[in-house]
């Protein structure tokens, strides 16, 4: 009952007795006018305060979920290094379960927790200290298109990801993750890592995990905007095998990662290697990155979600005619549009590889925006004929911009969010709705269309540029599941025959994911 409620009801009862005392209650009027201002104000403070515990309350849920997706991420620099801590989920239900300790295993039976709820099936020993779930990726996607030159086999319904997958913490320091994928008509292993967190500041991580390089490419794959990843992720390396140490400064404030990898070719993982998951050529690359997030503890929301660092790699590479060493690339509706010269006289890596990527991101209240921009040089060779080589340096650049927004006013973050409603038919709530906008632009070198027949890619068949634009829709029907709505539309420069415009792509895209 409010405080006018409350009035309305003292003074109704009232009534009667002022009437016999001669007036009274009416000499009393400008009191209780008085009084009903004075319970105005208070109605406007306990609303403004009940508004400001929601907001808390948002914030709070906001935080469990970025912790959560920090340890279902790889452990990177913009996160706290861990990848199978503890979670905050529903649903507890304490059994008794079997558990031994110590080197001796000495202590069984003691009470441990089994949790299913919407980050997986969690089992906990009784301590805290070891942890495992088991979880899931599934995304299923359509792709059509409405020019007149994509074929029509590129038109379907694909497995994008099948990733079973568990991951969890030994002795409250050692994250560990297994996740195959069975999407794409293959079976490869995603991620194989183990992590040791021994300070906020060191993380020491081995195995194949993504590389600490591109903005995009790090983040956890349920908080991409976009159905496909823009340009920027196809010149940094995916998933590498490889050693890193890593952590947070200052709370966070500043993050870093190095690591000693076997190294991709871009945009590629390593199981993408003429042998899987194992070296191509005997060369090491080195890749790294510096983030810093410098408002992260501010008490100001516009300055919190602010971003920005500069990710690279560096390695010297040789490759051959028959394992070039050298990335094909892909337009948003993974047709390939980009491949340097192939066959006896390919064009292949010769010499030093270097990538660069300066990005940011920034998200305040609803709004989140991301940029990034990858320079990648890299030396080739191609024996031309028996008489002829040429040598260059490819100095390959993509950048984007991107937006999105939340109609439903959730709060956007870079790797987590909370629905404020779930979607159940015959139930209040829509879930959650997002649009989304990009531009984003890969160019290659010139030097690479020179000299005709001589060049390094075929200047009738390979754009020397590819530019997109993409608008979407995305539906969060509860914290899990996910359907992706995107149109973009890429035109190209050269690609054809008599120095004329490879005819353009325009896609339409969409995503039914589960990922819990």
């Amino acid at each position: 009952m409010t405080p006018r409620i409350r009035l309305a009801v003292l003074t109704a009862l009232s009534l009667p007795m002022g009437l016999h005392v001669n007036g009274a209650l009416a000499q009393s009027a400008p009191d209780m006018k008085a009084l009903l201002e004075k319970l105005d104000a208070q109605e406007k403070r306990i609303e403004a305060l009940e508004h400001e515990l929601q907001e808390q309350k948002e914030e709070i849920a906001q935080a469990a979920a970025r912790q959560e997706a920090e340890r279902n991420a790889t452990p990177t620099p913009s996160s706290t290094a861990t990848a199978g801590a503890t979670a905050a989920v529903s649903g507890k239900a304490a059994i008794e379960a079997s558990t031994n300790t110590g080197p001796a295993g000495t202590q069984q039976g003691a009470a441990g927790t089994v949790v299913a709820g919407p980050s997986g099936l969690f089992i906990s020993s009784a301590d805290g200290a070891n942890v495992i779930r088991f979880r899931g990726n599934l995304a299923v996607d359509g792709r059509f298109f409405s020019d007149h030159s994509t074929p029509n086999t590129a038109e379907t319904w694909t497995f994008r990801r099948v990733r079973p997958y568990f991951e969890g913490t030994l002795d409250r320091i050692y994250d560990f993750r297994f996740m195959p994928d069975f999407g794409n008509g293959r079976s490869i292993v995603v991620d194989a890592f183990v992590t040791g967190r021994f300070a906020p500041w060191l993380a020491v991580q081995a195995g194949k995990f993504k590389g600490p390089v591109g903005l995009e490419r790090l983040q956890p794959d349920q908080f991409n905007r976009f159905l496909e990843l823009g340009f920027p992720s196809a010149l940094v390396p995916n998933r590498d095998l490889g050693v890193q140490i890593g952590g947070d400064i200052a709370g966070g404030a500043l993050g870093y990662a190095i690591g000693y990898f076997d190294g991709t070719t871009d945009g590629t993982s390593t199981d993408a290697n003429t042998t899987p998951d194992v070296d191509n050529d005997g060369k090491r690359d080195w890749e790294g990155r510096l983030f810093a997030q410098p408002f992260v503890k501010s008490g100001n929301p516009y300055l919190r979600g602010l971003g920005f660092g500069i990710g690279g790699t560096y390695v010297n590479t040789t490759g051959s005619a028959t394992n070039t060493l050298l990335a094909s690339y892909k337009t948003p509706g993974q047709q390939t549009f980009f491949t340097y010269r192939t066959g006896t006289s390919a064009t292949y890596a010769d010499g030093k590889r270097e990538r660069w990527t300066p990005q940011f991101y920034y998200y305040a209240g609803s709004l989140g925006v991301i940029g990034e921009y990858v320079q990648a040089n890299q030396q080739v060779r191609r024996q031309v004929s028996g008489s002829l080589t040429r040598s260059d340096t490819m100095d390959n650049q993509a950048w984007q911009v991107s937006l999105s927004y939340f109609l439903t006013g959730e709060r956007a973050t870079y790797n987590s969010f909370t629905p404020k409603s779930t979607f159940e038919p015959g139930k209040p709530g829509w879930g959650a709705w997002e649009l989304v906008a990009r531009f984003h632009q890969l160019r290659i070198d010139e030097a690479a269309f020179a000299d005709g027949a001589s060049s390094f890619a075929d200047p009738n068949a390979a754009p020397r540029k590819a530019t997109a634009a993409g608008i979407g829709i995305n539906w969060y029907l509860n914290q899990n599941v996910k359907w992706m709505f995107d149109y973009e539309r890429t035109r190209f420069a050269g690609g054809a025959p008599a120095g004329n415009d490879r005819a353009g792509e325009n896609a339409f895209l969409t995503r039914f994911s589960l990922v819990y």
